[in-house]
């Protein structure tokens, strides 16, 4: 929690750990991993403590991972939300959508109330036959590759969750599975995410010249998919029938309840930008990962298809039976605890204040490193391995709530929670139902940072069962 004032707060009386090579004016520059900037944090949480520090250039950049040291940011009356970079910097692309915007645009408000209730777990039902339909495109796609073929296992579920939320949010049809290669506006945003992801640490000089060329292509690829997005927009104008009540339509014709006002042209491009980014990625990072741990555990597996067979003994997937597999859930869980696909997020001080004893200055700011929050000790001995029950009711910590954090907190915690879970489940369910799952035996897992987090070269082989 966070420990009331003791004397005055300065910030210069805080000395935390940090990294051994600190150079003067430079300060922890060494130890800066632009790349993996995620994947360093947790190891350095490793060797520092659930609280250290980073000095670059004079800026102080504070990390915490403990449960009692994150639950004391997360307070809502102290600390507050920061767009901390790269976020900041992804704005170029997503603007003010939901994601991207500060707390104090109006237009994330409105937003957030247009949509909110689009994403509650009774919506659900309206998407569901979407998401079905859309996974069985993608078990044909697999199917037609033959048991032989090594797929490219997070290129083909960013296939998916773009057809699904392409479907649902703005009915949109990509044809993800007649190419090979994947839609242009993909390739734009992946792009785009690799490359703020690295900027965002960079200086405006170095970007003009040793950058330039993937400077001015981030620009291009920036403009393209603003195009792309603004065709469906303006598609959906001349043709308003095509809704059918999805997202879109929601933006496009309802009002904000609080001041009567529909949202702008460039902010329902931002929130469909967001939906790309922030939904579609993030849920294929998540089937990736999963996918790669059920590779590996038939046990696993078996249990995925006894309880698909005692809950849905028709095999076909309904609705109402998707929240009854529980274990499913609890592999997305276990899956989200070690790989959380956004791996942290940023935040201030509303005031000054302490945490674990040690000064804040209001408007300073911490970075909360899930990939150790998720790791540490409270979730026992055998924390960095994958184990499903660990989710089971009587297993998990009491302070599961401070402990365990995939979908961000606050206000701004992730409004599409309930949509990824129920996409996740589906598309795990009928996956392992229709293959036998085969690894690379020489394949190490490797994570992928962009602005969010997905595997690296990860490839399977997919037998139809």
């Amino acid at each position: 929690m966070t420990i009331p004032h003791e004397g005055a707060i300065k910030s210069a009386d805080r000395v935390l750990p940090h990294p051994p090579r600190r150079l003067p004016l430079l300060g922890d520059i060494l130890d800066l991993h632009v790349t993996e900037s995620s994947q360093w944090a947790m190891r350095d949480a490793q060797r520092y403590g659930t609280m250290f520090e980073r000095n670059v250039l004079g800026t102080r950049v504070t990390y915490v991972s403990g449960p009692e040291e994150v639950a004391a940011v997360n307070d809502e009356k102290v600390w507050t939300r920061l767009l901390g970079v790269p976020l900041r910097d992804l704005r170029s692309v997503a603007g003010d959508g939901l994601f991207t915007a500060h707390n104090s645009e109006p237009s994330w408000a409105a937003a957030h109330a247009i949509l909110a209730p689009a994403f509650t777990q009774s919506s659900m039902r309206r998407y569901h036959d979407s998401m079905i339909a859309k996974t069985a495109l993608l078990i044909d796609y697999w199917t037609a590759a033959g048991p032989d073929a090594w797929l490219n296992i997070p290129a083909d579920t960013n296939k998916l969750t773009l057809e699904v939320i392409g479907d649902v949010a703005f009915g949109h049809d990509f044809r993800s599975f007649e190419n090979a290669a994947p839609h242009e506006l993909i390739v734009r945003i992946s792009r785009v995410l690799k490359y703020v992801n690295r900027a965002a640490y960079s200086h405006p000089f170095v970007e003009a010249t040793v950058f330039r060329r993937a400077r001015n292509q981030h620009r291009d690829d920036t403009a393209v998919a603003r195009s792309l997005v603004d065709d469906i927009v303006r598609a959906r104008r001349v043709d308003p029938s095509a809704g059918r009540g999805d997202l879109l339509d929601l933006m496009l014709s309802t009002a904000d309840p609080a001041t009567g006002e529909r949202l702008s042209h460039d902010n329902i491009r931002n929130q469909i930008l967001t939906f790309l980014v922030a939904g579609q990625e993030t849920s294929a990072g998540v089937l990736a990962f999963a996918l790669h741990f059920l590779s590996l555990r038939p046990d696993v597996v078996a249990r995925i298809r006894s309880e698909f067979a005692e809950v849905c003994p028709t095999g076909d997937l309904q609705f109402d039976e998707v929240g009854r597999l529980r274990y499913i859930r609890r592999v997305v869980d276990e899956t989200l605890r070690l790989w959380p696909v956004a791996p942290g997020y940023f935040r201030k001080a509303r005031e000054d204040t302490r945490v674990a004893g040690h000064p804040f200055e209001k408007g300073e700011w911490v970075f909360v490193v899930l990939l150790q929050l998720h790791r540490h000790t409270d979730w026992g001995a055998d924390a960095d391995e994958f184990d499903p029950d660990r989710f089971e009711r009587g297993r998990v910590p009491g302070n599961l709530a401070h402990l365990y954090k995939p979908f961000g907190t606050g206000l701004r915690a992730c409004i599409g929670r309930q949509f990824a879970y129920h996409e996740i489940v589906v598309a795990l369910a009928m996956v392992v139902q229709a293959f036998d799952l085969t690894p690379d035996p020489g394949y190490t897992l490797r994570v992928e940072e962009t602005i969010t987090l997905k595997p690296r070269g990860l490839l399977l082989q997919l037998s139809p069962r």
